[in-house]
Parts: structure tokens; C-alpha cells; sequence
């Protein structure tokens, strides 16, 4: 394509907070900034003036900042941020206190339930007394086995306050997984919900509640939290008591926030175990906030009063990412349940009634939405939204083609790639800059993104590692339980001593977008070369006659070859025609290379809770070795296709 697929206005330009900052940094600096590239360069070879000017720009509250912005500097891990700061991580998200919505929620079967900005502040003050009447204090964990809800930001927001830990688990997670996580970090308090709905069913959550509780000693309270029925039964568990008892002795008032280190731990997340028990990634409160609000209010250009709709559950990084555009006084739009119920347009039909500005999409539901014939320009008002962000997975031409088509013409539309490990976006958008089809738009601001070949030399013009070569400030603190940080290097930094491998298979583009291939431990050795599985689902997508696919690598006769598993759409069956018209599309679109050996038909693909492909579970069900991330499936049942038991075309 010769041309882009967006450009911004002069007017969103002139108006963007990215215009106003590099002004300010022109004012302050006295250097003169050509635009988001120069910014960029700027970014990374004065980070102690850069992060400065983050800091002033999007109002970081502070007790005290210091006068030195980064030490060792030199050191990857190792760099200390801010190390004179003092400040409290929910104190900046909860700088407003007005009438206005600071939470809408809409459960996929209600109605939709408000919390105004200074009823928050209220329930999280409530909220915090009860906690610390329960004996929590600062380095304490507190768990929420949640859904997306109002009650959960509080919680967050409460555990925060006092310098506490908070992680969480959806509900939709068995006794096992959670157990896996939570059974770690020895929780003092278990917020735990009585249920949820998905799909058109209600699911009861109290047993696991209960089995969960069982086997977590540390806890000394359990708080469950009313979200199918208004009266929860409390009785089976010991120590437990409804939200509203919880909170119910303490009245609303000011807060009194203690000030902690820059690098005060304040959230655990957990990779999602493929490789062994997930490991719990050690957040500091500071470095999440500065980078999230410099990513929220300069890549994604939200301001005060902005309505910020991001599909996610409460256990993933894009909870977290949502709950911190609270730091620019933005309303979040909660929505729990089945991006598809009761019909694909549920998404677009509550960011069309609460009017959102900002929307967060996976490239599965952008599918979904295509493959069901939807056209929101068409049925929806949309005049609002001024954002839409695609991530999760490698998002398609095809899919940039769909939302600007169908959905909204005049749209910033960025597909940032980061995540749970660096809790950033690596690479993000850029809404003063044209939009290319397919193409990331820009390196993360602070951030030195590049690509590696496999001996760790910078490539340009070819796929490679993305890599981060100089730290950041939401570089996670380590892991816990791993006193001598020996899984933290290992995990980030053994593959290239000092520079943090993200995992990821990318590739710059001339424009200096960014291409993402597809993660670098799901790449596919073809003929000694290795190539992405995202270019062969890239080419597959165009394909009407395929629904769904996974690509993996096949042990066979003492080396590896590459075997595509296809679902179909109703009513074709997989014929000789069509692996023909497969291949075909693969030998041309992408290279010879990326034909699979063997194109087998299934009827249903595995995938993660956060509608990821899991090639993973794939690869080990194939050969009959224990899928260990069976828990974290959103359909674990998927599997029973790919026993070998069972395919006999593997065996050929």
C-alpha cells in the first residue's frame, strides 16, 4: 500500500498532548524536537531530562522527588529510578473527587451501576481502614479472585494505599491455577467474588472460593463479594465476612497516604506458566506509574473526562493498564462477561451508549466482528471515540482494513505490544502520525527498542528478537521467592547479557514502524531458517474458508517438520482442493518455506483466557507430554482434538 490508511488532522495535532510536551520540552531543555523520531532520540539519550519532564507533564504526585532521576544507569538489571522519591502509587489515581462517573459497570446480564469519582475515593478510604483492622501492612499481599468490577479497583486501590501487595486471579480460574499463584505469595486477605456471568450463564464461584481458602494458610480474612446475589453465604469459610460487614463499621473520609520509595513493590503478576508454575513478576509502584501515565496521556492522548473501554479481565496486565488512566482522570468503562453475548455487537453497544473515547480490542474479537458481518459505522453512534488500540497478538492488514472500513474512518488506531513482563508498551502508537495497515507505528517513548540476530548483533530489513538495550522504569523489580535474582536474569537477560529479550519476533519497517511476527519461542524452523507463525496466520486469515488456525513444530524422524491445523467454517470439510489452495496461498503470499508439511482439520483450537492461540499447549498435546498450562485455557476440552491417539495424519 502507497499510501496510509489514516492521517491525523491539523487540529488533533495542534491539540494532542504530545504536541503540548514536546513544546515543553523545547521551553525547559532548549532543544529543539522535529517531531515524534527526534523526540524518541531525545528520549533515550537524556532519559534523566526526559523522565523529568514525564514527570512534570503528566503530574506525578510526590512527597518529594530528589534531584536524581536515574543510578547505574549502566547496569541492566540493576538501574535505580527516582531513588530520592517518595510517593503513594494510589494517591495519584485517585487525584480526583468530583460527582462525575469514575467507574461505569455493565455485567453482560444487568444493568448498568455508576461510582462517581468521590464515591470512590469514599469506598477506597472504607475500604483501606477495614484492611489494615485486619492487620495489613506495607510488603503484605492481598489477593482478588475477581471479576472486572467495581469492588476489585477498590480493593486494588485500598491494598495500594498502605503500601501492600495486591495480585489477582479472574474467576474464571480452577481451584489449581490459582492456587499455583496465590499459594506463592502467602496472602493475608482473599477477596473473592460469588460469581460471574459469560455467555448467557451464570457460573457460582463460593466452592472454589472455599477450596481456595482451604489451602492458603496465610490468610487471616476472607471478604466475599457480592456480584450474582446481594447476600452472600459466608458460613463455609472461616474468618470470612461480606464486602458490606468488611466495610461496614468504618466510616468515609480523607486518606491518609504514606509515602513510599519509588520502588515500593505494589503489584504481582503471574506469566501464564507454560514452562513450569507461573512465576510471579515483582511490580514497583513508581515505575508502573510513570511509564503508564507517559504511554496513556502521550501515545494513546487521553485527557480529563476521556471514557476509556478496555475489555479485560481482572487478572491480566491490560486490567491493570486500564485501572492507571485513572492518573488522568478518565472514566473506566467496566464490562464483564462475553465479548459476544448476547450478540457480537456487545462491545460496540455499550462504547456507543456511554459514549467511550478510548477502546481497547483483541485481534480475536476484530475477527469476530468481521466474520459476523457487523458494520458499527453504520449502526452505531461513535462519534466519541477517538482511539482504538488492537493488541494481544499480532494484528493483520485485513484487520486495520476492517475497523477503518466498518467501524470508524476518523480513528487513532494502535496495535502497542509489550505487556505483563515490562508492564509497557515497547512499541505504541502515535496519534500525531499517519496510520499504515498492519504496521506499529513508533518505539515506545524511553525506551531503546531494537531487533537482534540469534548472535545478538542489531538487524535491519529482516525479522529478529526485540530486545531492550538500556533500562526503564517499569522494568520489573524481579521474581518473588528469588532472593539472588537468578530466575529474574534468567528469564530476561541470559540470552543477551545486559539487554532484556522480550520474546518477541519482530521486524522495523523503512517508515521505522514496526512489524510483530510472533513470539520468538513460537518461531518455526523451516529448512534451517526461522520464521514467525504469525506470517502464516497472516496469510490464512484471508482465507474465507478457514475459521480459526494453529501452527506448530512436529518431532519427526530425528528432526522437526511444520504441521497447520485448521478449523473450518460450517459446512467444508478439508479436501485435497482446498490444502492445494493452502499451500498455494502460503507458497505466494509468504514463501515456500512457511508450506506445512501437514494440513490437518480439527474441530476447535485451544486458547488462553486472554484469546491467544495457545501453540504451546498444541505442541505438547501432539506429543503426548502433560500440557501444563491446561488451567490457563479458556477451553481446555480443545485438546482432546490434538491427541495423536487420535490424528493418525501425524503418524505419516
Amino acid at each position: 500500500m502507497d499510501k496510509p490508511i489514516w492521517e491525523p488532522s491539523a487540529e488533533r495535532i495542534a491539540n494532542a498532548n504530545l504536541t503540548a510536551f514536546m513544546a515543553a520540552v523545547e521551553r525547559d531543555w532548549g532543544r529543539a524536537v522535529e517531531g515524534y523520531p527526534d523526540l524518541h532520540e531525545f528520549s533515550v539519550h537524556s532519559p534523566d531530562r526526559f523522565w523529568t519532564s514525564v514527570w512534570d507533564f503528566c503530574g506525578v504526585i510526590a512527597e518529594l522527588r530528589g534531584e536524581e532521576v536515574v543510578r547505574f544507569m549502566d547496569r541492566m538489571p540493576g538501574a535505580q529510578w527516582f531513588p530520592g522519591a517518595r510517593l503513594n502509587f494510589a494517591q495519584n489515581l485517585l487525584r480526583r473527587r468530583d460527582s462525575s462517573d469514575a467507574l461505569v459497570y455493565l455485567r453482560e446480564d444487568r444493568g448498568v451501576r455508576r461510582m462517581s469519582f468521590a464515591r470512590l475515593h469514599d469506598e477506597v478510604s472504607r475500604a483501606r481502614q477495614a484492611l489494615a483492622a485486619a492487620g495489613v501492612r506495607p510488603g503484605d499481599r492481598v489477593a482478588g479472585y475477581l471479576p472486572n468490577m467495581p469492588e476489585t479497583v477498590v480493593a486494588m486501590l485500598a491494598t495500594a494505599s498502605l503500601g501492600a501487595i495486591w495480585c489477582a486471579c479472574s474467576p474464571d480460574f480452577g481451584v489449581e491455577a490459582t492456587v499455583d499463584r496465590f499459594g506463592q505469595v502467602d496472602p493475608t486477605v482473599l477477596f473473592a467474588a460469588d460469581g460471574y456471568s459469560y455467555n448467557g450463564r451464570t457460573h457460582q464461584c463460593l466452592d472454589k472460593a472455599v477450596a481456595i481458602a482451604e489451602r492458603l494458610p496465610s490468610l487471616a480474612r476472607v471478604v466475599l463479594v457480592p456480584n450474582l446475589d446481594s447476600d452472600v453465604r459466608r458460613d463455609a469459610i472461616p474468618n470470612a465476612l461480606a464486602w458490606k460487614d468488611f466495610l461496614g463499621p468504618f466510616p468515609p473520609g480523607d486518606i491518609d497516604f504514606p509515602q513510599f520509595d519509588f520502588n515500593h513493590p505494589v503489584l504481582i503478576l503471574y506469566t501464564s506458566g507454560t514452562t513450569g508454575p507461573p512465576k510471579c513478576i515483582l511490580h514497583g509502584a513508581g515505575g508502573i506509574l510513570i511509564e503508564n501515565l507517559k504511554g496513556t496521556a502521550l501515545n494513546f492522548d487521553v485527557k480529563p473526562g476521556d471514557r476509556i473501554f478496555w475489555w479485560t479481565t481482572s487478572g491480566w496486565v491490560v486490567w491493570y493498564f486500564l485501572v492507571l488512566t485513572l492518573g488522568c482522570e478518565a472514566t473506566l468503562l467496566l464490562y464483564d462477561g462475553s465479548p459476544s453475548y448476547p450478540s457480537p455487537s456487545a462491545l460496540m453497544d455499550f462504547a456507543a451508549a456511554e459514549r467511550a473515547t478510548f477502546m481497547r480490542l483483541s485481534p480475536r474479537f476484530v475477527d469476530i466482528m468481521a466474520d459476523a458481518g457487523l458494520e458499527p459505522a453504520m449502526t452505531h453512534d461513535l462519534k466519541a471515540l477517538k482511539t482504538i488500540t488492537v493488541a494481544g497478538a499480532p494484528f493483520s492488514t485485513a484487520g486495520y482494513r476492517y475497523l477503518y472500513e466498518k467501524v470508524k474512518r476518523d480513528v487513532h488506531l494502535a496495535s502497542p505490544a509489550g505487556g505483563t513482563d515490562p508492564m509497557a508498551s515497547l512499541v505504541s502508537g502515535n496519534p500525531i502520525a499517519p496510520v499504515w495497515p498492519g504496521e506499529i507505528q513508533a518505539r515506545g517513548l524511553g525506551i531503546r527498542v531494537e531487533t537482534f540476530d540469534a548472535a545478538g548483533q542489531p538487524v535491519r530489513g529482516a525479522p529478529g528478537e526485540m530486545v531492550v538495550t538500556m533500562p526503564f522504569p517499569s522494568m520489573p523489580l524481579g521474581f518473588w521467592n528469588d532472593p539472588g535474582g537468578e530466575r529474574f536474569r534468567a528469564a530476561y537477560f541470559s540470552h543477551f547479557p545486559g539487554v532484556w529479550r522480550q520474546g518477541d519476533w519482530a521486524e522495523f519497517t523503512p517508515r521505522g514502524g514496526i512489524l510483530i511476527h510472533g513470539r520468538s519461542d513460537s518461531t518455526l524452523k523451516a529448512k534451517g531458517v526461522r520464521i514467525g507463525t504469525a506470517e502464516i496466520y497472516r496469510q490464512l486469515e484471508r482465507m474465507e474458508e478457514i475459521a480459526d488456525s494453529v501452527v506448530v513444530e512436529q518431532e519427526w524422524q530425528g528432526d522437526t517438520r511444520i504441521v497447520l491445523f485448521v478449523l473450518l467454517r460450517e459446512p467444508i470439510h478439508l479436501d485435497d482442493a482446498l490444502i492445494r489452495k493452502i499451500r498455494t496461498r502460503l507458497r505466494t503470499g509468504a514463501s515456500p518455506r512457511h508450506v506445512p508439511e501437514r494440513i490437518i482439520q480439527v474441530r476447535d483450537i485451544p486458547r488462553t483466557s486472554t484469546g491467544k492461540v495457545s501453540e504451546f499447549a498444541v505442541r505438547a498435546a501432539i506429543h503426548g507430554r502433560e500440557v501444563t498450562n491446561r488451567d490457563a485455557l479458556e477451553n481446555p476440552e480443545a485438546l482432546l482434538a490434538f491427541d495423536p491417539a487420535r490424528l493418525p495424519q501425524l503418524a505419516l
